[in-house]
């Protein structure tokens, strides 16, 4: 046995890296507007008028992709972000 060799109980599978695998927790329009620091109507008031990140409807809940909100807010030109 060599010094990286590591040592299971018999039946013991070797744990996945959880944190790669699992994608991250979808932000509902709260955590967009506070993460932007913008008021929560604001996200509401330009979602009514096709701007801003795009949100999904999963059933009655409206949720954001937190990739797709940092990938928007990026895609600003610097007179668009005030």
């Amino acid at each position: 046995m060599t010094t990286h060799d590591v040592v299971r109980p018999v039946g013991e599978r070797p744990r996945a890296a959880t944190r790669s695998t699992r994608p991250e927790r979808l932000w509902g329009a709260e955590d967009v507007a506070s993460f932007l620091c913008v008021p929560l109507r604001t996200i509401y008031q330009w979602r009514y008028t096709k701007y801003g990140p795009r949100g999904r409807r999963v059933g009655r809940y409206l949720r954001y992709d937190p990739a797709e909100v940092r990938a928007w807010f990026e895609g600003l030109d610097d007179t668009e972000r005030g």
